[in-house]
């Protein structure tokens, strides 16, 4: 039988809610399992639904939602958060992804756009639409790498992408966001391994949380 993602809406204008409840209930392989209007609804409604992702609007009353978003993923660390907000500016998008987020896209993406990234999020993906993906290098660069030395060994470029590989990325997905080949970024993760002495992606991308990146 073919996989069934369990989606909870946390949006508080009931409108734009069922318009895309609407939208994912129609796409085969996405069921939606409830929705919610604040941020304490969306924490309560996750624990009871247990759904596979959240699609989660950040201006919401009473909790809002980059802390449901980590309430969220706190008690439940398999599910995928995707953002869909107005919001485009980096200390939002940074607020996200530090709560674990894995997925950020604008209310103004297509139909088509937030399937594919309700679908991404649901496979374990991490994903980021235009113009959003934009912001991610400057994010990721800035984001202290402190307790290691060997992480000032890496470049700037080579922090962008162990910090993508640190929100569980792809290689496929590291080279949309930052809009290079797959070839570059193989190289950079080879680059990455060497530096920091490690053999793979698990071993790299535990030194970069111990380091505080990502």
């Amino acid at each position: 039988m073919p996989v069934v993602r369990r989606i909870l809406i946390v949006d508080d204008h009931s409108t734009f809610r069922l318009g895309l409840s609407a939208l994912l209930s129609s796409v085969p392989g996405l069921e939606v399992a409830g929705e919610a209007a604040t941020g304490a609804e969306a924490v309560a409604a996750a624990a009871t639904l247990e759904p596979d992702v959240v699609v989660m609007d950040l201006s919401l009353p009473d909790l809002g939602g980059v802390e449901a978003t980590e309430r969220i993923v706190r008690a439940r660390p398999g599910v995928g958060v995707l953002v869909l907000t107005m919001f485009d500016d980096d200390e939002h998008v940074l607020a996200a992804l530090r709560a674990g987020a894995r997925g950020y896209i604008l209310k103004t993406t297509g139909p088509d756009g937030i399937v594919r990234a309700v679908q991404a999020v649901g496979n374990g993906e991490v994903i980021f639409g235009q113009p959003v993906a934009s912001h991610v290098p400057t994010i990721f660069a800035d984001v202290p790498a402190h307790s290691d030395e060997s992480m000032s060994r890496l470049t700037g470029r080579e922090r962008e992408v162990l910090a993508l590989m640190v929100r569980g990325a792809s290689n496929a997905a590291i080279a949309d966001i930052l809009v290079v080949s797959p070839k570059t970024v193989r190289n950079h993760i080879t680059s990455i391994f060497r530096k920091l002495d490690v053999t793979d992606r698990k071993q790299a991308v535990k030194r970069a949380r111990a380091a505080g990146l990502g």
